[in-house]
């Protein structure tokens, strides 16, 4: 990793930033079709409604990555708890460490945030990002199954 490597907030004006990195993601994970969000309603959900934050990790000034996340709630734990929704490295920039970085400082915000856990997801095939994350002593989840609504099936489930 270059010693010249910073990570920090995302800045308003960052918005089509973000939603780059996004669409890279989205690409990667085989799901580009699926990208809906605009530059207008992420600037409203990141900075006006605050209701997740992005961290960019740069070297020497350039972005290299970034992570989007907020803030779920563990009944169990009676706390709320840090959940990752994305990371994303460029690929020309994997295995630098900077993957690891993100996830160490957004865990060091956890705990300065006095949450309880720090939870994400990972596609099966994503076998660098498990070995990262098995490494780190992240564990997973193995009995739990994410369950979704969206789309035509939450508005048909709404309105009965």
């Amino acid at each position: 990793m270059d010693t010249r490597f910073n990570i920090r907030q995302a800045k308003p004006e960052e918005t089509g930033l973000v939603l780059e990195f996004i669409k890279k993601l989205a690409v990667y994970e085989k799901c580009a079709d699926e990208v809906v969000a605009d530059e207008a309603t992420l600037h409203h959900s990141l900075f006006v409604e605050r209701a997740a934050e992005v961290v960019f990790a740069e070297e020497n000034g350039t972005v290299v990555g970034f992570a989007l996340f907020f803030h779920n709630f563990s009944t169990f734990v009676g706390r709320k708890g840090l959940y990752l929704e994305d990371l994303f490295i460029l690929p020309e920039k994997r295995g630098l460490g900077y993957g690891k970085a993100l996830l160490k400082h957004l865990a060091q915000l956890a705990v300065e945030r006095n949450c309880g856990r720090m939870e994400w997801i990972c596609l099966d095939w994503n076998q660098p990002a498990l070995k990262v994350y098995r490494n780190i002593g992240a564990v997973p989840m193995d009995e739990w199954t994410v369950q979704r609504l969206d789309g035509a099936a939450l508005r048909k489930f709404a309105e009965n």
